[in-house]
């Protein structure tokens, strides 16, 4: 069974900002992000994961994970050539 993901209030707000600055990003495709990371790293206890959203950004999801659900904290793009350095371009 898959966890119940939750949002915080910054990370809709987030949603919705990047929506309106023509950076279009579903809550669907947040899910997904999260589900199939291309990358996923950890801080602290929160997990960050990462996937390309156009030719030359990603989008980086951090989240915490409970035992029955998943909270979004925050959302952000970021340039592949800053998060992407180490992999193949």
């Amino acid at each position: 069974m898959e966890k119940e993901i939750r949002w915080s209030d910054h990370a809709q707000l987030k949603l919705d900002i990047l929506n309106q600055r023509s950076i279009k990003v579903s809550a669907d495709l947040v899910a997904e992000i999260i589900r199939t990371p291309d990358r996923l790293s950890e801080e602290e206890d929160k997990q960050i994961a990462q996937s390309r959203i156009t030719d030359k950004l990603v989008l980086r999801v951090v989240y915490r994970e409970f035992s029955t659900f998943i909270l979004i904290i925050t959302l952000y793009p970021g340039r592949r050539s800053r998060y992407e350095k180490d992999s193949l371009q």
